[in-house]
């Protein structure tokens, strides 16, 4: 998938039925959703676990949508081989669970995904600059990483705002994306800082009518004015 000035929308399983996985995503997919998020935690780099390839794979079987995989777990290069295979199209590592993100990097490319890097809200951006340049995206958590339906962070707006305006000197198609409470009220507050990729979980799959849910979120955006013009 082509990533342009379109804000996407990536609903997150981690907030779905999944004793009704498959009908969970069959009815974001129907309304409209972009992408489809999904959270991978170990019990160790977060405290929670939740899916593997395994279920990845039956994932992909069931639907179309991009595959955005976010890594909340210790030591991804050795399972990144994995999940590339189970179908994700796109894998998002953490910056604080490796020592050399360059070398994972260049290992999720050669597997053909789009690849991201991610820091939790009390990483500094500054441990990231060196790899703008080698990334699809950059996944800022706008709460602490591990369980869903928690209250958006305020504070991350500087990190996004910033994160923005370094991608901008640079001149770098980077793009950003957020996590944590996005919902109508959250969501243009982060577009107009520059992320144009929003995760979003409970706001989503707690409501009946998921079209109706995620187009409050895009709509809460779309009188921002164009991504590029934002400051």
């Amino acid at each position: 998938m082509k990533l342009n000035n379109k804000v996407l929308i990536a609903p997150s399983i981690l907030s779905a039925d999944f004793t009704h996985l498959a009908q969970e995503i069959k009815s974001i997919e129907k309304a409209n959703a972009d992408w489809l998020h999904i959270d991978v935690m170990d019990g160790h780099f977060v405290p929670n676990l939740t899916v593997g390839p395994v279920v990845l794979r039956w994932i992909r079987k069931t639907t179309s949508l991009f595959l955005d995989v976010h890594l909340m777990i210790e030591e991804p290069s050795r399972y990144v081989e994995q999940f590339k295979e189970a179908g994700a199209d796109s894998i998002t590592f953490h910056r604080e669970a490796v020592s050399s993100p360059e070398k994972l990097i260049h290992q999720i490319k050669k597997l053909k995904s789009k690849v991201g890097i991610s820091i939790r809200p009390k990483t500094n951006l500054s441990t990231i600059y060196s790899y703008l340049h080698l990334v699809d995206h950059v996944l800022i958590m706008t709460v602490e990483p591990g369980f869903g339906g928690q209250k958006f962070i305020p504070e991350m707006l500087d990190k996004v705002r910033t994160l923005n305006k370094v991608l901008k000197d640079k001149n770098l198609p980077c793009k950003i994306e957020v996590d944590g409470g996005i919902n109508a009220l959250t969501a243009p507050l982060t577009v107009k800082e520059g992320a144009t990729i929003l995760v979003a979980g409970n706001s989503i799959f707690k409501e009946k009518n998921r079209s109706l849910a995620i187009q409050k979120i895009r709509s809460s955006t779309q009188n921002l004015g164009s991504i590029d013009n934002l400051s």
